[in-house]
């Protein structure tokens, strides 16, 4: 390749980047509150305050709404927003529209939750995964939360000084999540399409000998690439996390969103926990909750299940960030986390939103995508925008684009 057709090549790029940063979709973009260039100033700045940005699923979830969305306009397909449908599916238990609020309930809960129901998720993963094992969890290895984001943040909040990693792409909280608390270094890992961004053993091993990694934050199953970590590289990981002296943190949201053995029609779930030996000693924390599992994430009702150390901790955290989750919906969960009931419910969920994924898959083939890495687990697609027309092969524009269409 010659010289000057390097400079062709860069003069190429170039022209690109600056007809994105002057499109309409950047500009709005850098107007929101929080996204404007530091060096600028802002008059109605009020000292000592940093705006911050907001996550990308906000911004899309606010300029939706400037466009005219509402949750319940049923002429808008919301995809901006990693939930799963709420409402009747078939199969699936029919959540609560009225609970009894008891006098007690007013009062403030335990900042790590009621212990009915820390003993009720307790119960339910000792079930799914751990039958016939000598280590059991108790009520006592579970911190409730509000909402999955307060678990992060509160174990961000107790991480002490050491080397943080992730993998990209990732759930976008992560990131900012991370770089709010400043006693430790976040260290991100890029994952790559060739190995259809799977987080194998070999690479966790890696990552924690070169980069002296002491805690690791991954979701699995993964958003946003729909990928999933299952038996015995899960096995491998515990194996890892004890041998190397590093926490695994492992974002288990999508568990039930599993469609890798299509033959398994019995509600198979996945978890970490499964191949933890000693739930009070193996450096494996897991974060889930109502929120897709069960789709109800107005509620609220997270968890974090770990060792009795680790909760201790959480708890610690709790008093200072949030102050715990919301009393009176703790106690109207604890009649979902029948281990019988979460069988059938998780069945029902793959059952119906596998033929959703195949549906959207389709469609998307269809008109002109080509999708390399197609999702084995969660609710999610990884699209690629390359083989598009210009300008709507640029992630933002794109997004503006079908806002116009009511998506």
């Amino acid at each position: 390749m010659s010289i000057h057709h390097l400079v062709d090549v860069a003069k190429s790029f170039m022209t690109k980047v600056q007809s994105e940063l002057d499109s309409e979709a950047h500009k709005t973009l850098r107007s929101y509150p929080g996204n404007a260039s530091k060096a600028s100033t802002d008059d109605t700045a009020i000292h000592g305050i940093q705006h911050p940005s907001s996550t990308g699923v906000i911004y899309v979830m606010d300029r939706a709404m400037d466009n005219g969305f509402t949750y319940n306009d049923k002429t808008w397909g919301n995809f901006g927003q990693g939930a799963p449908e709420v409402g009747h599916i078939d199969g699936c238990m029919d959540k609560p529209t009225h609970i009894e609020v008891p006098v007690d309930s007013y009062e403030y809960a335990p900042v790590a939750g009621i212990k009915p129901l820390r003993t009720a998720i307790a119960n339910l993963y000792n079930t799914l995964y751990r039958k016939g094992m000598k280590s059991q969890y108790t009520w006592e290895n579970v911190c409730v939360t509000p909402g999955g984001r307060a678990g992060l943040t509160r174990v961000a909040a107790a991480i002490g000084h050491v080397h943080v990693g992730y993998f990209l792409p990732e759930y976008t909280a992560y990131e900012q999540m991370l770089s709010v608390f400043k006693k430790f270094v976040p260290i991100p890992t890029t994952l790559d399409e060739e190995n259809r961004y799977h987080i194998d053993p070999a690479t966790i091993r890696k990552e924690i000998s070169n980069r002296g990694l002491g805690l690791i934050v991954a979701s699995n199953p993964r958003n946003p690439t729909g990928q999933v970590i299952e038996d015995g590289e899960l096995r491998q990981l515990v194996h890892i996390a004890k041998e190397r002296r590093t926490t695994l943190v492992m974002d288990e949201f999508y568990s039930a969103y599993i469609y890798s053995h299509e033959q398994e029609k019995n509600g198979r779930c996945v978890s970490i926990t499964e191949f933890v030996d000693d739930v009070d000693k193996d450096p494996i924390i897991i974060i889930d909750g109502l929120t897709k599992n069960f789709r109800l994430p107005g509620w609220r009702i997270c968890w974090v299940v770990g060792p009795k150390s680790v909760v201790s901790s959480m708890q610690s955290a709790g008093s200072f960030l949030e102050g715990g989750a919301n009393h009176p919906l703790q106690l109207a969960a604890i009649p979902l986390l029948d281990p019988a009931k979460y069988i059938i419910e998780a069945a029902a969920l793959q059952k119906h939103f596998r033929a959703k994924r195949d549906f959207v898959l389709k469609r998307l083939e269809e008109i002109g995508f080509n999708i390399r890495v197609k999702p084995d687990a969660t609710f999610y697609v990884w699209l690629d925008l390359k083989e598009l027309n210009h300008p709507v092969d640029v992630g933002l524009i794109f997004f503006e684009e079908c806002l116009k269409e009511k998506v």
